[in-house]
């Protein structure tokens, strides 16, 4: 990965680590409300990340590989009904797990679309 490539990289996933974890925040004290706008969050970042390397990839594709995995669902799920329901904890664990799952989604697309360049 270049050295611009990890700068676009890195603004892309922190900016869509930041929204989702916005989201996350916002709405935690209602269990998964937030599954749709965090998963329209992560497909666009897909879809730009890729963009940088040269593969493009539609929607739906990335809508096929489950976004963030089934393991970044059960986590916000997990989350989202053991803590949710609690003002102010639950809105920070909530935003805190929607933030790293998200920057986690997105830097392994980055690694797969860096291998998918070559």
């Amino acid at each position: 990965m270049t050295t611009e490539q990890k700068t676009k990289c890195r603004a892309i996933i922190h900016g869509a680590s930041a929204s989702a974890a916005a989201v996350g925040a916002g709405l935690a004290q209602v269990p998964l409300s937030d599954t749709v706008a965090i998963g329209a969050i992560q497909t666009s970042m897909a879809i730009v990340l890729g963009e940088i390397f040269g593969v493009y990839i539609s929607e739906s594709s990335v809508k096929g590989l489950g976004t963030s995995g089934v393991f970044g669902k059960v986590g916000r799920a997990a989350a989202s009904v053991l803590w949710g329901w609690i003002p102010g904890v639950g809105n920070g664990i909530n935003a805190g797990t929607a933030m790293l799952l998200t920057e986690a989604f997105g830097w392994s697309m980055a690694a797969e679309f860096e291998r998918c360049s070559h």
